[in-house]
């Protein structure tokens, strides 16, 4: 008996060393042979060794050990020894190559007994607690922790202890403090409410009040209550912070979605007198040419590849040139005869409006077409609590760029030199040797191509369809009406004061109620300062 047992511990200590010799170097085929001489152990030797496997992250493991459970793990005899088997489906592999073989006989299920099978499931449970991937490590944790099942309790204060990782840390002593609420003695519950309250603790608020209910079998002291008041009110105000945090963010984000869609009218409107009632449509050319270009990516190179995360990259400014190309157009072929004639141009572009939305529906289908995002631009950015999402990012990056390189292009180039002695008088730029009528064609090209970038970094937030433009045409003529017409700054601080403030009223008033105040209170403003943030000045001689 004493040898079966020195055996065992001998048996565990040297596979748990192997196993971590093999699987930290990723090592799949060492995996497979150590699984293999468990499954060939019986008794004592065998529940050792499979206690080894509870620290051990490897997901070739997990799958095996849940295959066994499973009844999926066989034996074939042969005449010279005993193989062991994985069944998937009708098929079987080896379980120590992964092989495909056609056993010759039936081959016998090692049907693990309903003990073993406990054994089983507690490695399955416990074995992401030990995972290379710390997402997959913080989740398991957390998901043993919110169970509060007292005999996950000890594994997780052990390997609470051998944490590196800060995050990693934190997730486990916050699963280790909502698991002793249920299970702890009263001083162990009392420190576990003034931990999960000082770690400001969103998921442990219910099972705290869980823990001082009078309706449980252990009632709570005087000083837990204490302790539990305190811990909600460290949780609600770092709660309102996030919030708060999380509403700044979705206001930057709407923000900048407006400013990059307003911007291009700015310019289209507000320095070129234009009523550009097709701007929107604009909007959904850079959304189609970003939907062309990832089947053109997923067709040549396959989904799967890592060529296809660089569809969007390249997809940015081809939408930016194709939208700028049709507006050069759309400029040469009719704008061009209707500057001063401000009624006529919103009629003519409403029409184009029309056809342009008919044109994609023939083309592209009536219902919306959807864009999936790259690798690098899918989940969210985790800042402490506040959780951001990379294509929100990345769009909020690429306004603060644009907004920057309209500024360099308008103040330090010789083309936004003449932009803006045209817009001041364009008959005296005219007979200064500007070249107005490029300048005029430029502009609206370059007005069309902001549109179209807008439209690029939309295909990642939602779908994109023929009417995508007309989502977001009225708001654009209010940033440019509010910030002053023409004024690209103004656009700028409207966008962003519109966004916040209809991501703060939002939560409060509801979407509807949330955008009926916005329009009133930018209708309560401009009653105020007609001519928004900045009015416009001219010097032309027709002022």
């Amino acid at each position: 008996m004493l040898s079966k047992t020195l055996g065992a511990y001998i048996l565990r200590i040297l596979l748990s060393s192997l196993l971590t010799l093999g699987t930290s170097l990723g090592d799949e085929k060492e995996a497979r042979r150590l699984l293999v001489e468990i499954v060939l152990r019986e008794g004592a030797e065998r529940a050792a060794a499979l206690e080894a496997l509870g620290d051990e992250g490897d997901p070739v493991i997990a799958s095996m050990v849940e295959a066994w459970r499973g009844g999926q793990i066989l034996r074939y005899r042969t005449d010279n020894a005993t193989i062991i088997l994985f069944k998937d489906g009708e098929a079987f592999s080896t379980l120590l190559t992964g092989e495909a073989v056609v056993p010759a006989t039936g081959p016998k299920i090692d049907r693990p007994s309903r003990k073993l099978r406990k054994t089983l499931k507690r490695i399955v449970d416990l074995i992401d607690l030990s995972s290379p991937d710390f997402d997959k490590r913080i989740e398991a944790a957390l998901k043993l922790g919110l169970s509060q099942n007292p005999q996950y309790l000890p594994d997780l204060k052990a390997r609470a202890k051998r944490q590196e990782d800060s995050n990693t840390q934190r997730a486990f002593d916050e699963a280790v403090a909502i698991s002793e609420l249920a299970n702890g003695s009263i001083e162990n519950r009392l420190a576990a409410i003034r931990t999960l309250g000082s770690m400001k603790s969103f998921r442990a608020r219910d099972y705290i009040e869980r823990c001082i209910s009078t309706d449980g079998d252990t009632k709570p002291t005087d000083e837990m209550v204490t302790a539990a008041k305190r811990a909600f009110a460290e949780i609600d105000s770092h709660q309102k912070m996030v919030d708060f945090i999380g509403t700044l963010f979705r206001g930057l984000s709407l923000g900048s979605v407006l400013l990059l869609v307003s911007y291009g009218l700015a310019i289209t409107f507000g320095q070129m007198g234009v009523i550009n009632m097709a701007h929107g449509e604009f909007i959904a050319i850079g959304g189609y040419t970003t939907y062309i270009v990832q089947n053109k990516f997923a067709s040549a190179f396959g989904e799967g590849s890592s060529v296809y995360g660089y569809y969007f990259i390249t997809a940015i400014p081809l939408a930016f040139m194709v939208s700028a190309i049709v507006g050069a157009i759309m400029e040469k072929g009719l704008i061009q005869f209707l500057y001063k004639r401000p009624l006529e141009s919103l009629l003519a572009t409403w029409g184009i409006s029309m056809v342009l939305q008919q044109v994609f529906r023939l083309y592209f289908g009536a219902a919306n077409v959807s864009v999936s995002s790259p690798q690098w631009l899918a989940g969210s950015l985790q800042v402490g609590d506040v959780s951001m999402s990379y294509s929100r990012v990345a769009l909020i990056v690429c306004v603060a760029f644009v907004v920057i390189g309209t500024y360099l292009l308008l103040s330090k180039t010789s083309w936004g030199l003449h932009v803006r002695a045209t817009m001041q008088n364009r008959q005296m730029a005219s007979s200064l040797g500007v070249p107005s009528g490029r300048v005029n064609m430029i502009t609206f090209a370059f007005g069309s191509g902001l549109a179209g970038l807008a439209g690029a970094f939309l295909s990642q937030i939602g779908n994109v369809g023929p009417s995508m433009g007309q989502t977001y045409i009225v708001d654009s003529f209010m940033v440019v009406v509010v910030g002053g017409v023409g004024n690209l700054l103004g656009a700028t601080l409207s966008s962003l004061g519109i966004g916040m403030v209809d991501q703060g009223l939002q939560p409060i008033l509801g979407p509807v109620m949330g955008k009926i105040s916005v329009l009133f209170m930018i209708i309560l403003f401009l009653q105020i300062k007609p001519g928004g943030l900045f009015p416009a000045r001219s010097r032309s001689l027709d002022d």
